[in-house]
């Protein structure tokens, strides 16, 4: 059991029947009163977002996560297929639940799948990865401007910014949190 005591940024916790990360809170201390809690609360099945005040001293339960390392497999139409690392065993989630990581999902690439009671609900894939440039149109030579860039599509589908100079065939570092070329690999 957590306490508000407890609470801090990136916390999570089981409210009502649902496993919740604190993204924001604030403790108040009102001149007349008793003091709270108040927070904002990211549902990590659904991604909704809602606020909610606690009384100072109420608890909350410890959700039952598990973070499991898996590998990437392949993808069928709208299913991500994953093995665990240990067991072998193959499991798979839906669009929904991968989002934006499986801009940046190339075979084999070791990921951290999270379950809630047994059950996979989301993915945490490497925050930097080296990915293949398998299109983009060639560089100018004396079209440099300071700067200048020009959309690559990558191995893995994602399309990013990357420098004039790099060409099909060049490996890139990206970074997967914002979608941006970092250097060459």
């Amino acid at each position: 059991m957590y306490t508000t005591s407890d609470f801090r940024n990136g916390l999570k916790i089981d409210f009502d029947g649902s496993p919740y990360v604190i993204t924001y809170f604030q403790h108040v201390k009102p001149g007349k009163g008793v003091a709270f809690v108040r927070t904002k609360l990211k549902n990590l099945k659904t991604g909704a977002v809602l606020e909610h005040t606690f009384r100072s001293g109420d608890k909350v339960e410890k959700p039952d996560l598990e973070d499991r390392e898996m590998q990437f497999m392949y993808k069928m139409e709208t299913q991500y297929h994953f093995m665990d690392t240990k067991t072998y065993e193959q499991i798979y989630l839906d669009e929904d639940h991968v989002a934006e990581a499986g801009n940046y999902l190339i075979e084999n690439l070791p990921v951290q799948i999270l379950f809630y009671k047994g059950e996979p609900i989301g993915i945490d894939i490497p925050f930097f990865i080296d990915l293949k440039i398998v299109e983009t149109e060639p560089g100018v030579r004396g079209d440099t401007v300071s700067g200048a860039t020009k959309a690559a599509k990558l191995e893995s589908g994602a399309v990013v910014q990357v420098p004039l100079f790099l060409n099909e065939g060049d490996r890139i570092k990206v970074d997967t949190r914002t979608g941006t070329y970092i250097e060459r690999a």
